[in-house]
C-alpha cells in the first residue's frame, strides 16, 4: 500500500472517487462538479488536497481535505470532506491508513484537529470512526446555505 498525493494528471480519477462516493451516499444528482470545475479549484486555487491509497499502483481510495480555523485553538485544523474506499478493497486498512497519513500532515503542519461529518444512517463508518477513537461530536448541528438561498441571502 502507497498514499500518496494527488497531482493534476489525477483529476479524471478524483472526479470517478467523487461520484462513487455521491452513489453510495445516495446522492448522485447532486454531483455537479466536473473535472474542469475540480483542476480549477484543486490545482489553480490551491484550495483543497486530495491523497490516494494506492493497491499495486491502482488507486483505491482517496480523501479530498482542506484547512479551516479553530478560533478557540487559535491555529488551523484540518477538515476531511471526503474519504472513501472502493467497496472491492475494504476491509484492508486503506481507510485507516488515509486517516493516519491526514493526522501526519495535521501533526507535521501544527494544525489543532482533524474534523470531519458522516451521515447518520452510515453505520460502518461510524462504527470505524469510533474505533480510531474519534468522538461523535453530538452537540454540533451542521447548517447550510447553497444555490439560490445562498445567492439571495449575499444580496
Amino acid at each position: 500500500m502507497i498514499i500518496r498525493q494527488a497531482e493534476r494528471k489525477d483529476v479524471p480519477i478524483i472526479f470517478e472517487f467523487i461520484k462513487a462516493l455521491a452513489e453510495y451516499e445516495r446522492m448522485a444528482d447532486e454531483v455537479v462538479a466536473t473535472p474542469e470545475i475540480l483542476e480549477t479549484w484543486l490545482f489553480d486555487n490551491k484550495k483543497a488536497e486530495v491523497i490516494f491509497a494506492t493497491e499495486e499502483g491502482k488507486e483505491v481510495g482517496f480523501a479530498l481535505f482542506f484547512h479551516n480555523f479553530s478560533t478557540f485553538l487559535g491555529r488551523a485544523g484540518i477538515y476531511l470532506e471526503d474519504l472513501f474506499v472502493l467497496p472491492s478493497h475494504r476491509g484492508k486498512g486503506y481507510g485507516k491508513a488515509l486517516l493516519k497519513e491526514l493526522a501526519r500532515i495535521c501533526v507535521e503542519r501544527g494544525c489543532g484537529r482533524l474534523e470531519w461529518s458522516c451521515l447518520d444512517w452510515n453505520e460502518p463508518s461510524i462504527k470505524f470512526y469510533l474505533s480510531l477513537g474519534a468522538k461523535q461530536m453530538n452537540c454540533w448541528t451542521t447548517y447550510r446555505m447553497t444555490g439560490e438561498t445562498l445567492k439571495n441571502f449575499a444580496k
